[in-house]
């Protein structure tokens, strides 16, 4: 048994739909997915259908984005049950949403005004059907400007790191961690590798059910070190592709390139509630 746990559909920056995604899934031969797709949780009845049908497990899951010192920190939340659709959580959906929408006007501006590209906010909203995030800038960017391969726009002209970057919104993390934990999910930190040098101490210090420490951008000796904290914290290890399906991506792995099974994967559904 193999579970991806983390991975993107076009309801938040993937360019694939739910169907799609599950459907690709079983043929990659994975047994268990969670859609994590940016700040919403939706469809839920429709993917846990047709998951069953082709026979694989869908559980339904979000990345919330949090801030810490004007950097991004990013939460995986796996629901035990159907809080995805409770009022609180609803209620985020939308304020995250108006926030993006915010934020791309912001991104668009500081483009023109740091590195003198032009795009618009027409041209970014229409590759989206769901929110509005930093992979549809950077196809309005590319469209514009071909010289600019895609992994130079998100480490260069719109990382976190640059000059034209928006933080996507205002949540803490520690506030970030209590709603998921209000909305009965288990929570763990993704991409632990990403986090900047400054705020790593503090984030890793927070109360997560556990660490992504198997991750396509880990660098070396990565994932012994969060599972060495892991088991210290009595934590657990989770793994995920975070498929996009952006076509010239190479900083996300495709749906079953990373995975987590046997012991990992007894814990991580036990502490889940579902075995």
């Amino acid at each position: 048994m193999r579970a991806d746990l983390h991975m993107h559909t076009k309801l938040s920056d993937g360019m694939y739909s739910a169907l799609q995604i599950i459907k690709r899934a079983k043929k990659n031969g994975v047994d268990i997915i969670s859609i994590t797709d940016h700040d919403v949780c939706r469809n839920v009845e429709e993917n846990l259908k047709y998951a069953e049908e082709i026979g694989i497990t869908y559980l339904p899951g979000i990345e919330l984005s949090t801030i810490h010192k004007n950097k991004p920190v990013h939460l995986l939340g796996y629901f035990r049950d159907d809080s995805y659709q409770s009022e609180e959580m609803l209620n985020y959906y939308i304020f995250i949403r108006e926030g993006r929408e915010k934020r791309a006007v912001k991104f668009i501006e500081n483009l023109k005004k740091y590195n003198n590209i032009e795009i618009t906010y027409e041209e970014v909203s229409s590759y989206s059907t769901g929110i509005i995030a930093r992979p549809h800038i950077a196809l309005a960017i590319v469209n514009n400007y071909p010289e600019y391969s895609l992994d130079k726009i998100y480490t260069d002209i719109i990382g976190d790191s640059s000059k034209a970057y928006v933080p996507s919104c205002e949540i803490g993390v520690k506030a970030g961690i209590e709603l998921l934990r209000r909305n009965n999910c288990l929570v763990v930190l993704a991409h632990p590798t990403l986090l900047k040098d400054h705020i790593k101490d503090f984030v890793l210090s927070q109360e997560y059910d556990g660490f992504e420490g198997i991750y396509i951008r880990n660098k070396e000796n990565d994932e012994e070190l969060y599972r060495a904290l892991a088991k210290e914290r009595n934590m657990i290890i989770t793994a995920g592709g975070d498929f996009h399906g952006t076509p010239g991506d190479t900083i996300h792995a495709d749906i079953g390139e990373l995975y987590i099974e046997g012991e990992d994967l007894d814990i991580f559904l036990k502490k889940l509630g579902t075995i």
